[in-house]
């Protein structure tokens, strides 16, 4: 996919982002470098380039292995990195969670009661994932489960077991020909063309519903490295908005073998921070107590690794584990209906309020 952006526009937050472009240049360059340097030596360069004719020997090693396995009167077995499993992450700043090198694993055995029908469906989609290729056809994850509802159960279990596959394989899932249903939106100054050539004109920011799909923090990631802007966060004062900054920021535990492609590590805090609600005063009724679930949300971030070289984005969390209340971006409108747009946009991006 190429990008480019249309020529200067009136619009004064975007000529404040182009200001604040330039003075952050220097630290995303030197960022995009040291992630680079990282990348060249790391486990998952290889993955970067892959043809569909190494695709299909991937699986056919897994397979290979299984025919082995029965040709010697064995139970197949099939080994599976634990993607949930913290003692497989390293974190470094620069490019957010990554698994490491000596991860641990787990096994999935084809005579054991409890593993063997993840096993018969792992080899299930293994199998769709090898017509696809082969056929340089594309199916999205919801295909697959709705393929044979009875079969996977649940949309959650074909979800997981992509993954699995994906890490197992060390391919990334696009190139597997597995789709996922965008949840991501996009509008402004900005125009790009896709891989078929299609043009698509978006008359610069992604923005996510909820926790972010593969497709919305790959289109971040793409504008990140290819027009050097500056990337900034806008989300509600709570535990669930917090969580999705940083998997933006630094990814996830579950897909940190794919960490060199998904995460901005230059992005910016830029609202709503827990400490604006009391500095604007937002009237008390316009706030939201914190259920026992975001207070053990809170807590459980507050011990994760990347917090530890934020010091103001963990001072904003204290803040708001103190009070116990949090707030929506729409909490602002209790202050006037266009203060969002006018007096707090504005006023962050010209005197940097952001962390």
């Amino acid at each position: 996919m190429s990008l480019s952006l249309p020529g200067e526009t009136d619009w004064s937050a975007f000529t404040l982002l182009d200001h604040h472009r330039i003075s952050l240049l220097r630290s995303i360059k030197e960022a995009a470098r040291e992630e680079t340097r990282i990348a060249e030596t790391g486990p998952s360069n290889n993955i970067c380039q892959i043809t569909s004719s190494e695709i299909l020997g991937a699986i056919e090693n897994v397979i290979q292995d299984i025919v082995t396995s029965l040709a010697r009167n064995k139970a197949p077995v099939l080994t599976l990195v634990n993607r949930s499993d913290w003692g497989n992450i390293q974190f470094k700043d620069s490019v957010g969670l990554q698994m490491i090198s000596h991860y641990t694993t787990r096994k999935i055995k084809s005579d054991c009661p409890k593993s063997a029908p993840k096993f018969a469906l792992i080899l299930k989609i293994l199998s769709v994932i090898y017509k696809m290729v082969q056929n340089n056809t594309y199916a999205t994850k919801r295909d697959i489960y709705y393929s044979d509802t009875l079969l996977f159960g649940s949309q959650s279990v074909v979800d997981n077991i992509v993954n699995d596959i994906s890490c197992m394989l060390k391919i990334p899932r696009r190139s597997l020909h597995i789709l996922s249903t965008t949840k991501g939106c996009i509008a402004g100054n900005l125009s790009y063309t896709e891989e078929d050539g299609t043009k698509v004109n978006c008359t610069c920011s992604a923005t996510g519903k909820g926790v972010p799909d593969l497709n919305t923090r790959l289109l971040v990631r793409k504008l990140w490295d290819t027009c050097h802007i500056p990337i900034f966060t806008l989300m509600d004062a709570d535990p669930h908005g917090i969580e999705i900054m940083c998997i933006y920021k630094y990814g996830s535990v579950s897909m940190s073998f794919e960490a060199h492609h998904l995460t901005v590590p230059a992005i910016r805090w830029l609202g709503l921070l827990p400490s604006d609600i009391e500095r604007l005063n937002i009237r008390k009724d316009a706030l939201i107590p914190l259920t026992k679930q975001d207070q053990n949300k809170l807590a459980s971030m507050q011990k994760r690794p990347y917090v530890a070289c934020q010091p103001m984005w963990k001072k904003e969390m204290e803040i708001m584990a103190a009070s116990k209340m949090k707030a929506e971006i729409q909490a602002l409108t209790s202050l006037s209906s266009d203060y969002l747009s006018r007096v707090y946009l504005p006023s962050k991006l010209q005197f940097g309020g952001w962390i």
